[in-house]
């Protein structure tokens, strides 16, 4: 779940993610395996159960459900958040544009100038403040999100750490959008034509390193991670014969605890990093909604993603998916430039100024491919499915049933409709709809008639 939305997402986290990050990181039905969706608020409070008020799921599941006044608030927060996830994209879009109709990025640019004629150090003037003028434009629709997944009980977060992370994230994002800022218009005056192939080469090994050092470096700034082993010996035990099926290798020194019930009711278990870094991490709210069994198969999902190669499967599907996105920014940036440049105070295509224009096209270009992204990583979930099904089959008593209950633990606890928006599926879920999932797992069963599965025999 959550380490193979990271890489999907690296390449163009690089690109987009470091300037509309308060937009696009919101927690929606895109990036996340249940549906979590945002509803305007009232002056009353609606008290969503949290995971200590809802029991462990150990009943038979037959299909997806809810009660029906969960139901309702499923489905209202569905509606309402696909129009606010439209909203968002049509927003962060007027951002750009007030951004270049009130010539901030000729006047950052003009400021960056006076200061030194070395482009290394109007780099560091220019980027910190562009990124903060967009990132201060878009915070109130974060803090809107943050309001109304507090109301829902999905975020159990103050708004001092909540604050306090934003502060972080930002932090985070200056210093490495800078960087790259600094090296795309590098490459740029280097080679007008051909700075779309180039600087695309450079954003790669960015993107792997970035996933390598999240679990070390960037993980522990938002969160507190200890050994597993200490905090449940059981399950870790149970996550070493798992691995060991797998053939993987994660000893127990690489399984962490997370402590995630001081911000959020939600739950996840999720395998990250690459090489060394490589982890398991499970939640401590996970720990206290689900049984081991069902974690197992959570984590067993996870697994999935590295043995069936999906990371780099999904690497270069996203990286020739960013190389299309490129090419389609160089060839449109000259246009616009040419018919609106001069009123906007850009000088050319090397000007720091035309950033927003760039960030502008490519967010565009980045949403009208997200269908086609969202379909592959759905196919791909569905793989980490079957093999999650494959891999604790003999290791548990049901592994079917077991999913279908973690599937809808998850479901009551993020409140995912069991029956969602088509479009707002199509458009914007990159895992299949909680309902499938069940479905899927209820009826994946080749062993009924003495066969094997297809990823572990």
């Amino acid at each position: 779940m959550q380490a193979f939305r990271v890489v999907l997402a690296a390449l163009a986290f690089i690109i987009i993610a470091f300037f509309l990050c308060p937009v696009s990181d919101w927690p929606t039905a895109a990036t996340s395996s249940t549906q979590l969706q945002l509803s305007p608020f009232t002056g009353s409070t609606v008290r969503t159960p949290t995971v200590m008020d809802l029991p462990v799921t150990t009943r038979k599941v037959t299909e997806y459900t809810l009660p029906p006044d969960l139901y309702k608030k499923a489905h209202d927060l569905g509606r309402i958040f696909f129009c606010l996830r439209l909203i968002g994209f049509v927003y962060g879009l007027i951002v750009l544009w007030l951004i270049l109709h009130w010539k901030l990025g000729p006047k950052y640019r003009d400021r960056a100038e006076w200061c030194s004629a070395r482009r290394f150090v109007q780099t560091l003037v220019f980027s910190p403040l562009l990124l903060l003028t967009i990132a201060v434009l878009t915070l109130p629709l974060a803090v809107y999100a943050e309001m109304v997944e507090k109301r829902f009980g999905l975020s159990v977060q103050g708004w001092s750490s909540w604050s306090w992370d934003w502060v972080k994230a930002e932090l985070i994002q200056l210093v490495i959008g800078t960087l790259i800022i600094w090296l795309l218009y590098g490459v740029i005056r280097r080679s007008p034509r051909r700075w779309w192939v180039y600087f695309w080469l450079l954003s790669l090994p960015i993107g792997v390193f970035l996933f390598f050092i999240g679990p070390w470096m960037i993980d522990p700034l938002f969160h507190k991670f200890e050994p597993l082993q200490q905090k449940d010996p059981a399950l870790t035990a149970s996550l070493e014969r798992m691995v060991q099926r797998a053939g993987e290798n994660i000893p127990p020194e690489r399984m962490f605890w997370m402590g995630a019930s001081e911000k959020t009711t939600g739950l996840n278990a999720y395998v990250t990093g690459i090489g060394a870094s490589k982890r398991i991490v499970v939640w401590d709210t996970t720990i206290a909604k689900m049984n081991i069994p069902q974690i197992v198969f959570i984590a067993g999902h996870e697994m999935g993603h590295y043995v069936l190669q999906h990371i780099p499967k999904g690497l270069i599907f996203f990286a020739l998916l960013l190389l299309v996105l490129f090419y389609l920014g160089y060839r449109s940036v000259g246009w616009v430039l040419a018919r609106w440049g001069t009123g906007w105070g850009i000088r050319g295509l090397d000007d720091w100024a035309s950033l927003p224009v760039l960030l502008l096209l490519l967010s565009i270009f980045f949403f009208l491919a997200s269908p086609v992204s969202n379909a592959f990583s759905r196919h791909l979930e569905h793989q980490a499915d079957q093999y999650g099904l494959e891999v604790t089959h003999g290791l548990t008593p049901d592994s079917g049933q077991l999913a279908a209950q973690a599937f809808q633990v998850l479901g009551e606890v993020d409140l995912a409709d069991p029956n969602p928006n088509p479009v707002n599926a199509f458009l914007f879920y990159d895992h299949p709809s909680i309902s499938n999932r069940v479905r899927f797992a209820l009826t994946y069963d080749p062993w009924a008639k003495g066969g094997h599965g297809e990823f572990v025999k």
